[in-house]
Parts: C-alpha cells; sequence; structure tokens
C-alpha cells in the first residue's frame, strides 16, 4: 500500500512534492533511498566486473553477481540490516543470498565499506548534476540572458542603500545575475567532476587488494573507472571529505545568488515602487482577508528555501572533520546532504517559471526615475567641473544640492546663476551639456555591457 504523502515529515517530501511531482521523481532517481542504495549496488558491480578482467573469477561470476545486484530492494536491504545492524554488511549478504556458491567468496572481495559508499555518493552526485542540477541551473541562466538583453535600454534609476543613484538600466542590473549565477554554474560543474571515490579497503592503503594485485592503486583507477569516477589523491577509510564540501559549497554559493536575485526583485515589487511584478493567475488570492493583495510569494519562497539550507553548510564543514582516520560522526548528519541540492534545484526550477512571466512596468520605471531625475545630475556636474579644473568641485555641487532642494530649482538653473560656475558651463560641448539637460541619457554603457555580459556568458555556457 502506497504511504500517504501527508504523513511524511519533511516539507520536501509532501509540500514541495506535491507542487512539483515531475522534478520531484526526477531528483529521486539520485537523492531517494531507493538510489542510494542502487548506486551502492552498481559501485559492487563494477568491483566483480574489474576482478574478472584481472582474472580473479570468471566472467559468468560477474555477469551472476552484477545480475543479483539488478534484483535487490531496499526494504530486502534494511530488513536484513535489522540483524546485521550494518547496512553494507546487509547489502552483501542480500547479494549473496542470490548467488551460488562459486560466486559469492567474490561480493565486495578486498574492499571496505566506505569504498562502496563514498563511492556510490560521488557518482550519484555528479549524475544528478550532470543530468538535473546543471540543466536546470542552465535553464535559469537563459531566461536571465533573455531579460537581460530584452531590458537592456529600459530606463531604470540606479539604487544604493536604499536611495536613488545615477541611472541604469534593468536589463544592465538583471546582467549582473546573468554573470554572478555564470560563474556558479561553471563552480557548480567543475566541483561535480571533481567528485571522488574509492577502491582502497579498510584503510586506505591498500592492504588487501595488493595481496593480489602488484598494481592495487591501477586496479582502484580501474574500478571507479566503470563508474565514470577518478580515485581520491588520498584516502584513509574514506575519502577525503574537501571533494564533497567543495562542490556543496558551490551549490550553496550559488544559491545565494538566488536569494539576492529574489530580494531585488521581491523589493521592485513593493507598492511605492511597483516597477516589476509576477504574473498572477486568475485564481490566485494574495491574503485570506485583504482581496487586493498581490504578494510576491514566489521570490519570497526562494528566499526562505536559502534560508533553510545555506546555514547547513556550517554542518558540511564540521563533517570534515572525522576522528582516529574515521569515526561515524557524520554516519546521520551526512544522509541530509541531499537535501540541500533538492532545495536549490526546487528554488532554480521555481524562479525559472517566474521569471518566465515576470512583467516588467517600463513607464512606471521611468516615472521612478523622474522623481529624483534633476538630482541625479549632481555626479556628471560635479565630474564635468572637476575635469575643466574647478579646485573643489564636490563640495561646490553638494551646496547645489542643498539650494536646490531649498528653493525647487534645479541643479542647471543654479548652475548657470553661479556667476563663478557659469564660465565652466560655457565650457561643456554639446554632449555634455546634452546628458545634464537629459538626464535619462546617462546611463553610460549599461546597454553595451549588458550585451557584452551576455554575450561572454552564453559563450562559456552554451556554445
Amino acid at each position: 500500500m502506497e504511504r500517504d504523502i501527508f504523513l511524511n515529515l519533511s516539507p520536501l517530501d509532501h509540500r514541495y512534492y506535491a507542487s512539483n511531482q515531475s522534478l520531484f521523481a526526477e531528483l529521486a532517481d539520485y537523492f531517494s533511498e531507493n538510489a542510494y542504495i542502487r548506486y551502492e549496488l552498481k559501485v559492487e558491480s563494477a568491483l566483480v566486473k574489474v576482478l574478472a578482467k584481472r582474472g580473479l573469477c570468471s566472467p559468468e561470476v560477474a555477469a551472476e553477481i552484477a545480475d543479483a545486484c539488478e534484483q535487490i530492494a531496499p526494504e530486502e536491504v534494511y530488513l536484513e540490516e535489522e540483524i546485521t545492524k550494518h547496512n553494507i554488511r546487509a547489502l552483501v549478504n542480500c547479494i549473496q543470498r542470490r548467488v551460488g556458491e562459486a560466486a559469492k567468496p567474490f561480493v565486495h572481495f578486498t574492499t571496505t565499506s566506505v569504498d562502496i559508499m563514498d563511492s556510490a555518493n560521488a557518482m550519484r552526485f555528479k549524475e544528478a548534476t550532470e543530468k538535473v542540477v546543471l540543466p536546470k541551473a542552465l535553464d535559469l541562466e537563459q531566461i536571465l540572458i533573455e531579460i537581460s538583453r530584452r531590458e537592456k535600454n529600459t530606463l531604470q534609476v540606479g539604487r544604493t542603500h536604499g536611495q536613488h543613484a545615477v541611472p541604469i538600466t534593468f536589463g544592465f542590473a538583471m546582467a549582473e545575475y546573468v554573470s554572478r549565477f555564470g560563474s556558479r554554474i561553471e563552480l557548480i560543474k567543475e566541483t561535480a567532476q571533481n567528485l571522488r571515490g574509492k577502491i582502497a579497503g579498510a584503510v586506505g592503503a591498500y592492504n588487501a587488494s595488493s595481496l593480489f594485485f602488484d598494481d592495487p592503486v591501477e586496479f582502484e583507477a580501474e574500478v571507479l573507472w566503470e563508474l565514470g569516477l577518478k580515485p581520491a589523491e588520498y584516502s584513509n577509510q574514506i575519502v577525503a571529505p574537501e571533494y564533497l564540501t567543495d562542490y556543496i559549497h558551490a551549490v550553496i554559493s550559488a544559491f545565494g545568488v538566488l536569494a539576492n536575485l529574489a530580494d531585488d526583485i521581491r523589493h521592485l515589487q513593493r507598492s511605492e515602487i511597483g516597477e516589476v511584478g509576477e504574473a498572477f493567475e486568475a485564481s490566485q488570492v494574495g491574503s485570506s482577508t485583504m482581496p487586493h493583495k498581490r504578494n510576491p510569494w514566489n521570490f519570497e519562497h526562494v528566499k526562505s528555501m536559502w534560508k533553510e539550507f545555506m546555514p547547513r553548510m556550517i554542518t558540511i564543514y564540521a563533517d570534515q572533520i572525522s576522528e582516529h582516520q574515521r569515526d561515524l560522526t557524520n554516519s546521520a548528519s551526512g544522509r541530509f546532504t541531499p537535501e540541500i541540492v533538492v532545495g536549490f534545484v526546487a528554488a532554480v526550477d521555481r524562479l525559472t517559471r517566474v521569471l518566465k512571466k515576470l512583467v516588467v512596468d517600463q513607464e512606471r520605471m521611468r516615472r521612478n526615475f523622474e522623481f529624483t531625475k534633476e538630482m541625479v545630475i549632481a555626479e556628471p556636474i560635479y565630474i564635468l567641473l572637476a575635469s575643466l579644473g574647478h579646485p573643489n568641485a564636490h563640495e561646490a555641487v553638494r551646496l547645489l544640492t542643498l539650494e536646490s532642494q531649498k528653493t525647487g530649482k534645479t541643479l542647471r538653473e543654479l548652475l548657470v546663476e553661479r556667476t563663478e560656475l557659469l564660465p565652466y558651463w560655457n565650457k561643456l560641448t554639446p554632449k555634455q551639456r546634452e546628458v545634464l539637460e537629459n538626464p535619462a541619457k546617462y546611463t553610460g554603457w549599461a546597454a553595451q555591457k549588458t550585451e557584452a555580459i551576455c554575450d561572454a556568458w552564453e559563450k562559456r555556457l552554451f556554445s
């Protein structure tokens, strides 16, 4: 009988599974307990395959063990573990139960539990990244590029410290995330490719395999090659934890970029700003009591998910420590590591779906800019005065801004009224004056930089 998902304890397994079943089913192929045991069985199969190539057992024995590995279900292993109190010994017993006497000695031959566990973990994280994490992340990166290009000339007031600064374009603002998220995608790919396994035995010194092979290091490499992995440079009983630590850091670092993006878009939806908006469905409700509300709940959700998973990086760092070469202080905490990747991918998928329908109010952006446009030219006035030799241009313009706020006159009006400043005004080129007379043109190379960023990341990630 299938378990009711609402009896599950983790929100990942009921609330978020229910809202995106296809994605969670896809991730389950790598991160469920069923998947983990299946990957462990793949390691056992690869081991005996290489034993047969090396002549320690027959190809028929290798095939028999491989076939047995295909038949084992997680329930069987867990029931056996109730007897053995040891997960990998339970796995081995389940395999041996299905093979003949000639094959039984070669199940798990020369290996230790963590050879199987760490190699299986590396393999599933690597394959999940190649087949799910990176494709999803690249989909989001493409959406960010499309928005940046589409809005590269859309005037928007720049903001620092929550205050209006000089103008930019909305495409330029989004290009920040094209660049930052693009760099995280590369880091995720790099660290996933560098996940390592081991077939080095109980203390990592090839004690058992060296009884049979003159080149146990090469034997290890051959087994891991069957799994698409490389051996760790050094192992004791466990693979050095830094390979996985680096990978999870890359994931959480990327998650932080998404949380920053979500914050930025969420604030642009504030009532008093109103420059972008989530596309609401006809039946969607924003508040249980205020029918007019249209909350930025998807972007808030991404920030909230980041808040949950980001602190788990501390646990990953804590799991770097394993006393006396190997202890079991990560045996519980390590089982939660896949949830970090699942939470990240769920956030990526959500942002992709929402940003595809992002509503950009270009007119509201222009109106917001108009609110302080006469002040933002303080910077070009100061720069131009300094370029023409004014000895204290910044202070002169600062005093002009105070007078402008007091009198209501524009900075341009005050500039030409001041006899000590008028000579500088008269030296300005037509192009320089045009910027002062039309502050909307003071966007620098925002559009060009946006295109350059998009071109660069398309080439790095998609070509």
